[in-house]
């Protein structure tokens, strides 16, 4: 008997996870594409874009990410490997760097390749409202949006999505 509330409780929670992620015109988003000169992160489907946002880069936001605290974004392939919710940037997904590439590199020319790269939301208080933030690169080597945009991307994309991040 036990083994069937099993089987119930978790085929509820698998439908009921799949059935959190939204749809943008009956398509999923398979893929993020990040354009760092561009500023724009693209929602992909079937090679092209279904939406784009405007994004915030670190604030050395020229060439890849070579060591930890220099403060730029990476470029390479990635995936989204988990998210959490954040008091100081709203909602935050974590991109998996440094991927083997990055990894690899750093090792060979000794030094931290850095990690806990995320696409997250911005500030928003008093002493720093959000507007501040949308125009200029502010980040550590994150990815941020406005935290509007941010609930958009969190409920259309699923952990697990591959993310490629251009210069």
């Amino acid at each position: 008997m036990r083994w069937l509330l099993a089987v119930i409780c978790l085929s509820f929670a698998t439908l009921s996870s799949a059935s959190t992620v939204e749809i943008i015109g009956g398509k999923p988003v398979e893929k993020i594409l990040v354009l760092k000169s561009a500023r724009q992160l693209q929602l992909i489907n079937d090679g092209k874009p279904l939406k784009t946002y405007r994004i915030s880069l670190g604030r050395n936001p020229k060439g890849a990410k070579l060591i930890e605290g220099d403060r730029r974004t990476p470029e390479g392939l990635y995936w989204i490997d988990w998210r959490k919710t954040s008091d100081k940037f709203n909602l935050s997904m974590h991109i998996s760097y440094p991927n083997i590439s990055d990894a690899a590199r750093a090792r060979r020319e000794g030094v931290k390749p850095g990690s806990m790269i995320m696409i997250h939301g911005t500030p928003d208080s008093e002493d720093y409202p959000e507007q501040l933030f949308h125009t200029l690169d502010w980040t550590d080597g994150c990815i941020g949006m406005r935290n509007v945009d941010m609930r958009e991307v969190w409920n259309l994309v699923k952990d697990g999505t591959l993310i490629e991040i251009r210069p």
